[in-house]
């Protein structure tokens, strides 16, 4: 009896702690009026906020306009390209050293696959040089597991970018173009690809972390780099396809990766879509592959050491002045002279070389543009035919 009463009383005294130490707790909890009370918010109900929630909507306005690209040579094209190296190197059928090493492929077909984004309805298909140039035969293959026949309409190393069309497609989900310029670094963006056929629309995000990266990556001596860099993962395969902002816009070809190891490292890099759709209108306009080209002008660009050294007469004005004229370069047979201070490109003042760069980075084998230069202190407008370099 005495243990049962010890008991009663140990178990009535825990109770009146345990109920003391909430009444504590409770009043430590007590939120007064001038205490801000903490929001929460669900990003799946605010669309509008911009935050990752928007990923399901931008995916699915953007992943059926990203399709998989196989490219090949055709044997006959293999074959041509053997009779034309036996021509310039009569010994090239001989096996080298990677060959044995395996650098080389002994004149086998070449193959690839990469992505591609549905331009148009009519069956423009935007991707990467690098992914379809060395080709003849092209096989593309939509989000559905629809596979159409695929022919070359153009190219342009100089930044990377082919654009290729496939004829019979019904129903194709044109993507919405979006402006790279408006793009601002801290901004969420997608990576969607569709790199290996079987595993269709893979979609990765990540944001902006640069705007205007050169890498000096694109082999070529007019390459246009400008690249987004972003840290969405993209991997061998997704070259080509869409880089989209959270409206689900194009606002990049998804294009190269720096790493170590060959997998994604934490740096992807796109092509702006300003660059984009300026080389796709060329290409369509026009036909064919782009060749750039440099105008052919070697100088000085005008300081006042300069003006007192030629005795100029630029009343003022900055230039580039020629000091040399390339041999059957586009300035020399546009007329262009040794001693000319070149002040405007189509109507652009020009103040360095830079400046004559930046105006004539987009001009193609045969674009006109009108120079205006300085000549013995008169100024005149010498119109420029551009051609092919040699």
């Amino acid at each position: 009896m005495k243990t049962f009463i010890q008991l009663l009383l140990a178990g009535i005294t825990g109770g009146a702690i345990a109920l003391a130490g909430l009444n504590v707790f409770e009043s430590k909890q007590t939120v007064h009026p001038d205490t801000p009370t903490p929001s929460f918010v669900n990003f799946n109900q605010s669309p509008s906020n911009n935050m990752p929630g928007d990923f399901v909507e931008s995916a699915k306005k953007s992943t059926g306009s990203v399709v998989h690209i196989f490219a090949e040579e055709s044997d006959e094209q293999v074959l041509a390209k053997r009779k034309k190296q036996r021509r310039n190197d009569p010994f090239s059928d001989f096996f080298g050293f990677d060959d044995f090493f395996g650098g080389g492929n002994f004149y086998g077909p070449k193959n690839g696959s990469g992505s591609g984004v549905i331009y148009s309805a009519d069956g423009y298909i935007v991707t990467n040089n690098h992914v379809v140039g060395f080709a003849d035969k092209i096989t593309v293959t939509d989000s559905d597991g629809k596979k159409y026949n695929a022919i070359k309409v153009g190219t342009d190393e100089s930044t990377d970018l082919a654009l290729i069309k496939v004829d019979g497609a019904k129903n194709l989900t044109p993507i919405r173009i979006g402006d790279s310029e408006k793009v601002n670094v801290g901004e969420w963006v997608l990576a969607v690809g569709n790199p290996f056929g079987y595993l269709t629309s893979t979609v990765t995000a990540g944001i902006v972390s640069a705007k205007g990266r050169s890498l000096d990556i694109i082999q070529n001596d007019k390459a246009i780099e400008e690249f987004i860099q972003t840290d969405a993962a993209i991997n061998p395969g997704n070259s080509g396809g869409a880089l989209v902002n959270l409206s689900g816009e194009l606002i990049g070809i998804n294009t190269a990766i720096a790493t170590p190891t060959g997998v994604f490292a934490g740096y992807s890099f796109a092509i702006p879509s300003k660059i984009v759709k300026r080389v796709v209108k060329d290409i369509i306009e026009n036909g064919g592959n782009i060749e750039r080209t440099n105008l052919g002008v070697g100088g000085y660009d005008i300081n006042d050491e300069l003006v007192k050294e030629f005795g100029l007469n630029l009343n003022g004005k900055k230039g580039f002045y020629i000091e040399e004229v390339e041999r059957r370069s586009a300035a020399q047979m546009g007329g262009l002279l040794p001693g000319d201070v070149i002040t405007e490109i189509n109507n652009t003042p020009i103040s360095n070389y830079d400046d004559i760069e930046k105006t004539m980075k987009y001009n193609k084998v045969g674009d006109k543009v009108n120079i205006k230069v300085n000549r013995k202190g008169k100024e005149m407008i010498v119109p420029i035919q551009l051609r092919k370099s040699f």
